[in-house]
């Protein structure tokens, strides 16, 4: 479970969320451009800070305006993934994809050196790579700091389709397998589908509704035509909580 009550004023735009929900199965983000979905990552994380609210990871605060609790990013277990794949650039692949964690684990760091097709890249700097080898690299080095959330911002954006394929089905995986929670976002609803049991859809800086990701058949065909279409719909009726006067989206 997850508590967002996030307030943050920028030129231009206001993230107002105020939104409690569950993170098994994994939690998909999503509306259109400029809606937020990046900006409440960064909150989570601990890199943007908030100007009022708390977020209360499981049974952890990470922020709490009012107790003046502000824990720092390295500090609260959330990795991140962006979608510029940020990468130390004085360090090799290979020391790139070890930093933060603090117990590497040879199989977990062979699993994904194969998976990621990583080999060739090891002993190379961020400079001469290419931007998907770059993003592949930002993806290996997240899931090696196992990190009790991870938050995944268009991670596939530069992949090409096959190898995309490879690691959304590392995701699903590694996701369960490690009891990792994420939070995912992407414009592709193919990709929420597979990562997400629910769904957040965010416009104009709030949560303007809360769903649960629909399958149908093995392929999931026509996912997320209605979270497409949510942006511009009527809000869906969740339930609420109440919280000190206030009213509170919540899934049960």
């Amino acid at each position: 479970m997850i508590e967002i009550r996030a307030h943050k004023a920028l030129d231009g735009f206001t993230l107002d969320v105020d939104v409690a929900v569950p993170l098994a199965g994994g939690l998909g983000l999503v509306g259109p451009s400029g809606s937020g979905k990046s900006t409440l990552l960064a909150c989570i994380a601990g890199h943007t800070a908030l100007d009022a609210g708390r977020i209360i990871l499981g049974d952890r605060v990470l922020f709490d305006a009012v107790a003046r609790i502000d824990t720092p990013p390295a500090r609260r277990g959330v990795g991140i993934v962006f979608q510029d794949s940020l990468l130390f650039p004085h360090l090799r692949v290979r020391a790139n994809l070890l930093y933060g964690a603090r117990r590497p684990e040879p199989w977990l760091f062979e699993r994904l050196v194969e998976a990621l097709a990583l080999e060739p890249l090891l002993d190379r700097r961020p400079a001469s790579l290419s931007g998907g080898e770059r993003q592949r690299v930002a993806l290996g080095r997240a899931l090696l700091a196992r990190p009790r959330l991870l938050l995944l911002d268009e991670p596939l954006a530069s992949l090409d389709r096959a190898r995309a394929e490879v690691v959304l089905r590392l995701l699903a995986d590694l996701r369960d397998e490690l009891a990792m929670d994420m939070i995912y976002v992407s414009h592709a609803p193919a990709e929420i589908a597979q990562l997400a049991s629910r769904v957040l859809v965010l416009d104009a800086g709030r949560v303007v509704e809360i769903r649960t990701s629909p399958t149908v058949g093995g392929r999931r065909e026509g996912a997320f035509r209605a979270v497409r279409e949510s942006t511009t719909s009527a809000i869906a009726r969740p339930q609420h909580r109440s919280r000190g006067g206030g009213r509170r989206r919540a899934w049960a």
